[in-house]
């Protein structure tokens, strides 16, 4: 407990000495970030015995609340303070004259949306689509990821209220698009019951997504596009070669490396990370994490009425928002959806 109010205090220090935005975000990142402090003590969870690991997890999750707390108060004395000094700062000439209407253009990240489900249906997947508002079996529990699984501690996400404003615990906005693919996969199944063999399932899921994350290369809201390919003996090679021929052809350059790291995920097994590293450019030689992948696992499959026995499948998930940021040169995920015209104009 005393180690929980130290890790308090100074995560509120250090956000009270954070003179402007983008500093908050970075002190914010290094308790409550994907590798943050908080975040690690909420991971390491699942390795304590069942009557430690709920002491630990209230205390944690109070220290949590505690963190955000402070760092919400933090933001607002930010944003007061840029909001007078703006206000002192500008003036308004109204003798300027009227600016004429521009011809407006598409998003850079539908741009890339476009791209991604032109180079995919050029090797015979289709597009699927779900609902954003999802239930939590689709979500979570046909995906192997049970209740009271550690793994559902990394998709706090946003939950609906009933009529009488009382959380609906088993109804949220989607924290990925994998649903669709169970979805597909009950769909397609039901479709061709009549067959002996089942037609391959190739499709990819790419959609809104919602998780409670915000920094400069976080968002609440962002994009994601998810593959799948189902059938009688797809393996592991067939994976790396559908994505890294796509990135290959997505960034219109032979002149990348790409490489698959051991990484752990419910819903696959084996599970890797994606990394590419470009061989020129401003981003010369450095690795850069692009997507998570895996062979689908039978628990997954039985969910979506295939036989794990008969048919194997590998699946893969990855940021277009991450990847319209690696194709532009852009390096703050929040100015694509902050709506500045001045940003947006720059890709007519």
């Amino acid at each position: 407990m005393d180690n929980m109010e130290q890790l308090v205090a100074a995560a509120a220090a250090e956000f009270a000495l954070a003179a402007e935005p983008a500093k908050l975000e970075e002190a914010k990142a290094r308790y409550l970030g994907k590798d943050g402090s908080l975040t690690a003590l909420l991971k390491g969870l699942g390795k304590l015995p069942p009557e430690e690991r709920k002491i630990a997890g209230a205390a944690i999750n109070a220290a949590k609340i505690k963190v955000e707390n402070a760092l919400t108060a933090r933001r607002e004395e930010l944003r007061r303070a840029q909001l007078e000094a703006q206000l002192a700062a500008e003036a308004l000439d109204v003798t300027l004259p009227g600016r004429g209407q521009t011809r407006g253009t598409l998003h850079p990240v539908i741009r890339s949306l476009e791209r991604i489900e032109q180079l995919f249906r050029s090797i015979g997947f289709e597009v699927a689509d779900g609902p954003e508002i999802e239930t939590d079996w689709h979500n979570f529990t046909a995906l192997n990821t049970p209740a009271n699984h550690p793994a559902r501690s990394m998709h706090d996400t946003f939950y609906l209220l009933d009529e009488s404003g009382k959380v609906q615990q088993d109804v949220l906005l989607r924290t990925h698009t994998s649903p669709v693919q169970v979805r597909h996969m009950l769909a397609h199944v039901a479709k061709y019951k009549h067959l002996d063999v089942m037609p391959e399932i190739r499709v990819i899921a790419p959609g809104r997504v919602y998780r409670v994350d915000s920094d400069a290369t976080h968002s609440p809201m962002f994009h994601q596009v998810e593959g799948l390919w189902v059938g009688e003996n797809v393996s592991f090679a067939d994976l790396k070669g559908v994505v890294a021929d796509f990135l290959r052809r997505f960034f219109e350059s032979d002149d990348l490396k790409v490489r698959f790291r051991p990484s752990f995920f419910p819903f696959t097994e084996p599970s890797a990370e994606i990394d590419v590293a470009f061989m020129s450019g401003a981003m010369e030689g450095r690795w850069l994490e692009i997507a998570g992948c895996g062979m689908v696992h039978p628990n997954v499959l039985r969910f979506g009425g295939i036989d794990p026995e008969k048919y194997t499948g590998f699946a893969f998930g990855m940021g277009p928002d991450r990847l319209t940021m690696l194709r532009y040169g852009i390096n703050d995920l929040r100015l694509f959806f902050d709506g500045d015209l001045r940003f947006l104009s720059q890709f007519q």
